[in-house]
């Protein structure tokens, strides 16, 4: 095929001279930088329902964590006042003075309800995080080593068999029934076992990972395993960490509340007390708002934190980054 020179508008000297070669020129990549963490965020945010419920998220731990720090509550402030005690909202305000802390009106030892739901709304969310953190480090700590190694497998694999097969209620029902019901015992309580399971899983998603063709290519050329954990492994496993957290997180609430609520949950004033004390007011007419804050609260607390947890988990994933 014969080209026309003067397209190129270049002499035959110009087009045909050496061209000077710098080695460490040629290994650099034009490619885009890349930022996990980045475009993790940039996904996250490209919904626009996300940016919705990370407001009412930020709006409820404003009022579960600052709120109580500047109220002086007291639970039994109008023990003695009988004409405190059971006011629907507008006749709390009328009686008691139009502000914030009558707006659910006053329960039964005539406390504010909406003061009492925030305050055991701290104790329940502090309750689920603790445990989501503790079970959630074992679990992954655990289930890594127990993915990696297949002496610790073996006898991993049979510790899961006799203990997973316990139901998880009866080993949290024995412990409260054994030592108590304050809030660290829950938390005892909860996190014995509940990180089994998350191990195990944990454990089922290294094996996946750890058997890639790049992962097995890496240890051939002698790539420590640390270092295929850390940069091979741990960002597919990320999203997958994000998503246990969103549905362990929602739970420990749901079982601090079902526990309280038959009478075996913590002996704080957590969202479970609440509403196990204010079972009656749930027939009894002008009562309602004793019971149904609580409840609608902490349905409110648990489903925003599932739905900005799963959401994070589907953007941590680094094939939605593409």
């Amino acid at each position: 095929m014969n080209y026309d020179l003067d397209e190129f508008n270049m002499s035959e000297e110009e087009l045909f001279s050496r061209v000077d070669h710098n080695n460490v020129d040629s290994e650099k990549i034009t490619a885009p930088r890349y930022s996990y963490w980045h475009s993790v965020f940039r996904v996250f945010f490209k919904k626009k329902i996300n940016i919705v419920i990370l407001s009412i998220l930020a709006v409820v731990i404003l009022f579960t964590y600052v709120y109580p720090l500047f109220v002086e509550y007291d639970r039994f402030g109008n023990l003695m006042d009988a004409t405190a005690k059971h006011l629907s909202p507008l006749t709390a305000m009328k009686q008691l003075g139009y502000n914030i802390h009558w707006i659910l009106g006053t329960g039964a030892s005539g406390q504010s309800t909406f003061d009492a739901v925030w305050f055991g709304s701290r104790i329940s969310i502090s309750l689920a995080f603790i445990c989501a953190a503790i079970n959630l480090t074992i679990g992954v700590l655990v289930g890594a080593l127990w993915g990696f190694s297949k002496k610790v497998d073996i006898f991993m694999m049979e510790v899961y068999n006799i203990i997973g097969n316990v139901p998880y209620l009866l080993v949290i029902s024995v412990i409260l029934m054994l030592f108590g019901s304050n809030f660290w015992v829950m938390v005892m309580a909860l996190t014995i076992t509940g990180w089994l399971a998350i191990a195990f899983f944990i454990r089922t998603q290294v094996i996946i990972i750890r058997d890639r063709e790049y992962n097995l290519a890496s240890k051939c050329l002698g790539t420590s395993i640390v270092r295929i954990a850390l940069k091979n492994i741990l960002p597919f496993m990320t999203s997958v960490i994000v998503t246990i957290a969103a549905t362990e997180i929602p739970s420990y609430i749901g079982y601090e509340v079902f526990l309280s609520y038959i009478g075996m949950g913590l002996s704080e004033m957590s969202l479970g007390r609440l509403i196990y004390e204010a079972e009656s007011a749930m027939v009894t007419p002008g009562w309602g708002f004793e019971f149904w804050s609580p409840v609608v609260v902490s349905s409110i607390i648990t489903v925003v934190l599932y739905v900005v947890g799963q959401n994070l988990g589907d953007a941590s994933d680094p094939r939605t980054h593409m």
